[in-house]
């Protein structure tokens, strides 16, 4: 059957009339996601502002969907499915990394123009950002309590928190390989320095060759982390970059309370483990 619409010459091929197909803005929902920024003052960098945190949102449900996957193939012994979903992670920290740069071009004055529309909104404020933390292991129950008004959110962090974190599944692991290792009495408190996991650890990266798949899965999670250490400085920096040590719009001690999160550590056997080898 001859195309009822064949490219015109000169086109190499491509298809210009997509009446009653499937073209790329159709695919993407790209009108829903382009018409979603509602600048609320007449000043230049909000749209800047906006743009930046909804992209990071995106790349946060992908982080959360590669490591939902991973937790999934870890617990089930599929190791090595679950390296490229953390590697992929980690590829995304760095993306997440990069969009700082293009927040940082915004000066104090410029940022001033329109905080004031912001009201008490704040990143802390960001469920997912909060789910990824409570999936690698970082758990606090009080930290729900800025979703309770949504109540599917608060929900759905909640069940999480019923839930093995990648870490205490990552354990599982240990043990499965025959290591004294138990995993955590309480799923929902948050990663604690562990001597036995640290010293299976040590055994682990004292003969990679023998423990290959669980020295790369360490391996995978120290990227995770290391990407994940550079996120949070580089919120700090931007932050008192534009706004020096005022309070943040969330209620927090902006810059100080940051400070505080970089000595957060998401896999402390993993770091500890390098000192005593």
């Amino acid at each position: 059957m001859t195309d009822p619409d064949p490219s015109p010459p000169g086109h190499h091929g491509a298809r210009l009339s997509f009446q009653g197909r499937m073209a790329y803005g159709d695919y993407l929902s790209l009108d829903p996601i382009l018409s979603a920024q509602h600048p609320l003052s007449g000043a230049h960098d909000e749209m800047l502002f906006i743009i930046q945190h909804q992209t990071s949102e995106l790349w946060m449900k992908l982080a959360l969907h590669e490591l939902g996957a991973a937790r999934e193939a870890i617990a089930a012994g599929r190791l090595h499915e679950s390296f490229k979903m953390l590697a992929r992670v980690a590829r995304i920290m760095e993306q997440l990394n990069s969009a700082w740069d293009v927040l940082r071009t915004m000066t104090p004055s410029e940022y001033q123009q329109f905080r004031p529309m912001l009201g008490e909104s704040s990143g802390f404020q960001s469920w997912q950002y909060r789910m990824i933390e409570f999936v690698a292991g970082n758990r606090n129950p009080a930290l729900i309590g800025p979703h309770a008004h949504r109540p599917e959110l608060a929900d759905a962090l909640r069940d999480e928190l019923a839930r093995p974190s990648l870490y205490a599944v990552v354990l599982g692991r240990l043990a499965e390989a025959g290591f004294d290792v138990a995993p955590p009495a309480d799923v929902a408190a948050p990663t604690r320095p562990d001597p036995a996991a640290r010293a299976a650890w040590g055994a682990v990266y004292a003969d990679p060759q023998r423990y290959w798949s669980l020295y790369e899965l360490a391996e995978k999670l120290v990227d995770f982390e290391d990407y994940f250490r550079r996120w949070r400085f580089n919120h700090l920096t931007t932050v008192e970059r534009i706004i020096g040590f005022k309070r943040g719009t969330g209620g927090t001690a902006g810059v100080d309370y940051l400070r505080r999160m970089l000595d957060v550590v998401l896999f402390p056997d993993l770091w500890d483990l390098r000192s005593a080898l």
